[in-house]
């Protein structure tokens, strides 16, 4: 067997060993080839032959629970705006109200470590004081829109202003489930061994943030204890994550008349006057069942009790800006407990995240100008138009969808906004005040600024031009409301290919198919094609085209269900299904796209590898992550995307170019018959 193996791995990948031998070859090693671990048959484990090299040298350092190709660009981007923060904050004389100002301010005092442990939760006191104060569920609903507007901790619920889901052209106000400290109200019902573990670490860790605010021993585990119990009450009333996915089911529009007799207990009116809406005339309620047994609680669970619940999620939001003690317990159980992460970034990595996160406009506008190569947001328009066109081909030839269909759907297709690189207007933060007096405080203002942001939108009508990311966030999205994609400039950088543009086998592979590809089949994939092309919520479709899909889509749900990511965890197919299917269509379409260039056409050779093979192994980079057991449990119960192996090994068992590519043969692990290949578009 193991002969076997070697001979097989020789016939496949000749031309790597030939090119070992090449007198000709002088220039710096190709990052595909570098990454490739030769033990590994390609048809057994595609994701390890293709990185595992990489990540045998690259172990996952003690601070992250995750190494690969999202690092290396994160630490690359992490540099630069460190040089734009220390730099802004070494300037003393900026002009006050400067971006320079800001962004060196808010830095600054998140460094100085001596005087946020001096301070300890000294600059939140107050706000706990307040709470205590509370006497009932009128001060109580005074409180939480408190928290809302300058915590961010979104306590009882989930609540936003935001395109309404039938009137793409209207802002709506959001109550949605929510209120939980977990990740996933699975974790407050699992019964095996790690979630029973997570939750008697959990209570022991609210014990210990009790403990930090002053309370005594006894009274911090009984507070904790009681907190768990309305917590899991909180989550018993929850829909499952997949069963918040659907817009149409989670879609309830009620007049405010109705919706007040829904919560009668709590003063919505007052709410919305608290955080800044007037004259509002309808909410969309996600959940209505969780609101109802919500207002029931306000009348069972003791007022002390929610006061309790209120100081706990104030001081878990804000511990990382504060002193040590406080961070380090949050640290340990966000971090350590349920991602397996063994020790703090250091200082200026978190510092320079968090002034990111909230002054993200300011610092985008410089690192457009000072990092961006010239042409980015050109070159990204070039390989999403091609990807586009090739879709519209794709849905031309469908067998399985009518004319009619097919004619909404191209007309989707043509309508798709595509935004790249970055905005053309930023956001106007000049009524942000920040300053080096406290860190926390710094972070509150920031939140209330970003809240105050979002109130405003309601009762004026949606701007399109609008961005969601900044330039500097590696990521992008698709918007069904807005019928766009988002794809920020620094989704240029690919490890390896920092001083020169990749090739575009890499370029269709990485920013084609994981990329522009993933978020336009978004717009398509079970939930996103339940909008039209001027993102609204409406159904489309022939009946006879939506019972093809949906069968199309079950097979993926399947899929995923049988992958094992850790110990005895399934994929959840269900929860995930919307990214498979992101991941599908993406892959498919780079490739498409990429066999129209003349690296394709003119089966151009580079490092020993045929256009086809660059292709594969440079979606193999795209995701290029190692992550510890830990954290893809944690991924596993919470979240929508299903871990990096299972997003490469899985699309790509379904096209039969990688079967021809990398000899894929019944016998072989990679093998899925064709009965259970999959293609969607």
């Amino acid at each position: 067997m193991r002969k076997k193996r070697i001979i097989y791995f020789c016939y496949v990948l000749f031309t790597i060993i030939a090119l070992s031998c090449s007198r000709v070859v002088k220039q710096a090693p190709d990052p595909l080839v570098l990454h490739i671990d030769s033990t590994i048959n390609p048809a057994d484990d595609f994701f390890l032959f293709a990185n595992g090299k990489w990540f045998k040298q690259n172990p996952i350092p003690a601070s992250e629970e995750s190494n690969g190709i999202m690092q290396l660009v994160q630490d690359t981007i992490n540099e630069q705006i460190r040089n734009i923060c220390e730099s802004s904050a070494k300037i003393t004389i900026n002009p006050k109200g400067s971006n320079k100002q800001k962004i060196g301010d808010f830095f600054f005092s998140g460094m100085d470590s001596d005087q946020l442990n001096k301070r300890g939760i000294t600059d939140i006191r107050n706000v706990i004081d307040h709470i205590e104060a509370i006497r009932n569920v009128t001060d109580l609903v005074k409180e939480a829109a408190y928290l809302h507007a300058y915590v961010s901790s979104s306590p009882l619920f989930n609540f936003w202003v935001g395109q309404d889901d039938k009137i793409s052209s209207k802002n709506a106000i959001f109550i949605w489930q929510g209120g939980l400290s977990l990740p996933d109200r699975n974790y407050y019902f699992d019964t095996d061994n790690q979630a029973v573990s997570i939750r008697k670490s959990f209570i022991e860790y609210m014990k210990n943030m009790f403990g930090i605010m002053g309370y005594q021993p006894a009274d911090a585990q009984k507070s904790a204890a009681h907190l768990m119990k309305l917590e899991t009450a909180l989550a018993g009333v929850s829909r499952k994550s997949e069963d918040t996915r659907d817009p149409l089911k989670n879609y309830h529009k009620l007049s405010l008349k109705n919706f007040l007799e829904l919560t009668p207990d709590f003063d919505w009116k007052l709410f919305l006057k608290e955080v800044g809406i007037q004259n509002a005339d309808s909410v969309i309620v996600g959940q209505p069942e969780f609101l109802t047994a919500f207002n029931g609680y306000l009348k069972s669970v003791p007022i002390a009790e929610w006061k309790n619940y209120l100081k706990f999620h104030l001081i878990v939001s804000l511990s990382p800006f504060m002193d040590d003690k406080t961070r380090l317990e949050t640290f340990h159980f966000y971090a350590t407990i349920l991602r397996g992460i063994r020790e703090p970034k250091p200082r200026w990595k978190r510092v320079v995240g968090m002034t990111d996160h909230e002054l993200g406009e300011l610092i985008g506008q410089i690192y457009v100008n000072e990092y961006l190569p010239k042409g980015t947001k050109e070159k990204l328009l070039e390989i999403g138009t091609s990807i586009r066109n090739e879709y519209a081909t794709r849905i031309q030839n469908l067998d399985w969808m009518s004319a009619s269909t097919k004619e909404k759907a191209l007309r989707k297709l043509n309508s798709i906004i595509m935004k790249a690189g970055y905005p053309d207007k930023w956001k106007d933060l000049s009524s942000l005040e920040i300053d080096r007096t406290s860190y926390v405080h710094n972070v509150m203002n920031a939140n209330r600024w970003a809240f105050q942001y979002m109130i405003l939108k309601y009762g004026k009508p949606v701007d399109r031009t609008e961005w969601g990311m900044e330039p500097q966030t590696y990521n992008a999205y698709y918007n069904p409301s807005n019928n766009e994609i988002v794809v920020p400039g620094c989704n240029i950088i690919i490890p390896g290919f920092e001083r020169k543009l990749a090739d575009d086998a890499i370029l269709y592979s990485v920013i084609g198919g994981s990329t522009f590809g993933h978020e336009i089949t978004h717009g398509f994939d079970d939930q996103g094609s339940k909008y039209d092309e001027t993102g609204n919520l409406h159904n489309w479709w022939l009946t006879e085209d939506s019972v093809k899909f949906y069968k199309k889509t079950k097979m993926i749900v399947k899929q995923f269900a049988t992958y094992i990511a850790v110990d005895s965890l399934h994929i959840n197919g269900e929860l995930t299904q919307g990214e498979n299917i992101a991941d599908l269509g993406g892959v498919v379409m780079g490739y498409e796209a990429f066999r129209k260039t003349g690296q394709y056409k003119e089966n151009k050779m580079i490092a020993g590898l045929t256009p086809d093979q660059r292709y594969f192994l440079g979606y193999a980079l795209a995701w290029m992550v190692n992550e510890r057991p830990e954290a893809i449990a944690n991924q596993v119960r919470s979240n929508e995307h299903s871990p990096a192996k299972y997003r490469l090994i899985g699309p790509i068992t379904n096209m039969p170019e990688f079967y021809r590519v990398f000899g894929v043969k019944e016998g072989t692990k990679m093998w899925r018959p064709d009965s259970l290949r999959i293609t969607i578009w």
